[in-house]
C-alpha cells in the first residue's frame, strides 16, 4: 500500500463546498484508507494499492468531482515530497528579504522549460518566483490576494494546474504526514 498526500484545487471557496466528514467517508467508501484530513482547504491523506501519482489523482478528482458536482483538481504527492518541498521552501533565499510570505503552489505534470522560464523572470513588485522541481515557491511581501501572479495565470504561464498553500499548512503537513 502506498500513501500519498492530494491537495485539491478551490474547495471550500464561493460555492465549492466539500465538508471534510463528508470526504473522508466517500473516498473510504470506494476503497481509499487511511484516509484523514487537514483544515478545510482541501488537504487529504490517503492510503492505496495504486501506486502511480497520475492514477491516484485521476481517481480521487473523479471520485470527489462525481460526489460534490463540481470539477475538483487534484494534486498529489509522496509524503517525502511534501517533506522535501517544505525543506526546500524554508532553506530558499528571499528575494524580498526576510519578511516575504511564502506559498508553495503544487502543479500537475511538471514544468516545462519555457513555464521555468517564465515563471522565474516573473517581476511584479513584491512578488517572487523559485521553481523547485514540479512545485512554485511565491515570495510576497503583499497580502495574497493582491498577488498578480494567481494559480490561473500560473496555469497561463507553465500549462500546468496548480493550487497553493501557505508555507505554514506545508510545514503542518510534513510534520504531520511526512516520513
Amino acid at each position: 500500500m502506498a500513501t500519498f498526500v492530494a491537495f485539491l484545487r478551490a474547495v471550500n471557496v464561493g460555492q465549492r463546498w466539500v465538508k471534510m466528514a463528508h470526504l473522508r467517508e466517500h473516498l473510504t467508501e470506494h476503497g481509499f484508507t487511511d484516509v484523514v484530513t487537514h483544515i478545510q482547504s482541501g488537504n487529504v491523506r490517503v492510503t492505496t494499492p495504486m501506486r502511480s501519482i497520475g492514477k491516484v489523482e485521476s481517481a480521487l478528482r473523479d471520485l470527489i468531482s462525481d460526489e460534490f458536482g463540481f470539477d475538483v483538481p487534484v494534486i498529489a504527492r509522496t509524503p517525502a515530497a511534501v517533506r522535501q518541498t517544505a525543506a526546500d521552501a524554508d532553506s530558499a533565499q528571499s528575494p524580498l528579504g526576510a519578511d516575504a510570505r511564502r506559498y508553495v503552489t503544487f502543479t500537475t505534470g511538471g514544468i516545462t522549460a519555457d513555464g521555468r522560464r517564465a515563471l522565474e523572470a516573473w517581476d511584479e513588485p513584491g512578488e517572487r518566483v523559485l521553481v523547485l522541481g514540479s512545485d512554485v515557491l511565491l515570495f510576497l511581501t503583499k497580502p495574497a490576494h493582491q498577488a498578480k501572479l494567481t494559480n490561473a495565470r500560473l496555469e497561463r504561464l507553465t500549462g500546468a494546474t496548480g493550487t497553493a498553500r501557505d508555507i505554514k499548512v506545508v510545514r503542518a503537513l510534513a510534520e504531520k504526514w511526512g516520513p
